[in-house]
């Protein structure tokens, strides 16, 4: 449905997700650009996704279409995301323990699609890609 639409217009799809929030659900789609995107690509993309939506009702309940930027702390997902984050500050969370710990957040110091390396300090941890649970990229203070 939006692939297409994407694709021409040089957008990414960062994430989506439908999430209740008190009695209202929530449609968000976070997407980015090369460059960065504003707030009117953010519209270009809503109002097209609207549609579409509309046309083809696959949601039945009634919700909120939030379209945004996935922000500086973006989510990092797709294995070109993990190799676009490499010499950049992250913060990965696993499935099970890894030395000790399930969260992690330090430099992405090299990425394979089999592990991820992040340096803490003076110390590398290795996280095989398959224990990762969730990771993004970190602002440091």
């Amino acid at each position: 449905m939006l692939k297409d639409f994407v694709e021409q217009n040089g957008f990414e799809i960062v994430d989506i997700e439908y999430v209740k929030e008190g009695s209202n659900w929530f449609l968000r789609v976070y997407a980015d650009k090369e460059g960065g995107i504003d707030i009117d690509d953010c519209g270009r993309i809503s109002e097209y996704l609207s549609v579409q939506l509309d046309e083809k009702d696959p949601i039945t309940d009634a919700y909120f279409l939030e379209v945004s930027s996935p922000g500086a702390e973006r989510p990092l997902k797709k294995t070109q995301d993990f190799y676009k984050a490499v010499n950049s500050h992250v913060f990965v969370t696993s499935y099970e323990p890894i030395d000790g710990s399930k969260e992690f957040e330090g430099l992405l110091q090299s990425y394979d699609e089999e592990v991820l390396v992040i340096e803490i300090g003076k110390k590398k941890i290795s996280i095989p890609v398959a224990k990762v649970a969730s990771a993004r990229l970190a602002i440091v203070f």
